[in-house]
């Protein structure tokens, strides 16, 4: 059984992708002069879409594998525009209106004014849809080189 799991390219080259990616996320919030943190490995948001790198490789695999007419595609291709619609979409509301509310919280607490609250709208729970672009790029990309290298 678990020689299967393993051995399931359709479950390991997303798993691949995740690790990929986050990594570079990790670069990323390096370069930005963020410094090393280990919340950027295992937290969600950022650049790239983890999430969109992940469902684009799935579905670029079992595109690769079981053809673009597959029950098996549509399924994860469907899968692959929600996941990604909620990334850049509905997750990056919820990571701004979470930033306010804290904030609010916050201020409450420390009986400090309500000031600029439009300025510090930035969270790490979404995705803008650039980073959305590349992590579906990305996720295509170590997919079909995967693939290519293990000739199929």
């Amino acid at each position: 059984m678990l020689h299967d799991l393993i051995a399931n390219k359709i479950l390991v080259i997303p798993l691949c992708t995740w690790a990929i990616t986050q990594t570079l996320k990790t670069v990323v919030a390096l370069a930005q002069g963020k410094g090393f943190d280990l919340s950027y490995f295992f937290g969600s948001g950022g650049m790239p879409s983890t999430h969109s790198a992940m469902v684009s490789a799935l579905a670029t695999a079992v595109a690769m594998t079981d053809g673009f007419g597959s029950t098996f595609f549509a399924i994860s291709a469907i899968l692959a525009v929600i996941v990604m619609y909620d990334a850049a979409g509905v997750r990056q509301s919820v990571g701004q209106q979470s930033v306010v509310l804290n904030r609010i919280i916050r201020e409450l607490r420390d009986r400090q004014p309500l000031i600029k609250l439009e300025a510090d709208l930035r969270e790490l729970m979404g995705h803008t849809p650039f980073q959305v672009i590349v992590g579906c790029v990305l996720g295509i990309a170590v997919a079909w080189l995967w693939l290519f290298i293990a000739g199929i």
